[in-house]
């Protein structure tokens, strides 16, 4: 059924977004430094969508470009920290949300 609400639809995108984001951080943090080919390769993603996700962790301050590819910076891990606390309210909210469900 994904895909086929205009409720649901932007929501699902966004969190399939959130979740390539996060893929790339550990396997640039795992292995860097690293470069589009290689996560391409690694993650099974086309580089075109490798390059769009490193140009938007690069404007949040997350990796950096070095001679051999992105590297993670000192950001990293206070960015994962606040990332946990908000899927925790996240997670908090989906439930409330499914109770008014049923």
């Amino acid at each position: 059924m994904k895909g086929n609400s205009v409720l649901t639809r932007k929501i699902e995108n966004e969190i399939e977004l959130l979740q390539r984001h996060v893929q790339m951080l550990k396997a640039i943090r795992e292995n860097e430094p690293i470069g589009i080919i290689r996560l391409s390769e690694l993650l099974d993603h086309p580089q075109h969508k490798v390059r769009y996700s490193m140009r938007i962790l690069e404007q949040e301050g997350l990796i950096q470009p070095s001679p051999e590819g992105a590297v993670t910076t000192e950001e990293l891990e206070s960015f994962m920290e606040h990332l946990k606390t908000v899927l925790d309210n996240m997670e908090r909210t989906m439930k409330e949300l499914k109770k008014e469900l049923d």
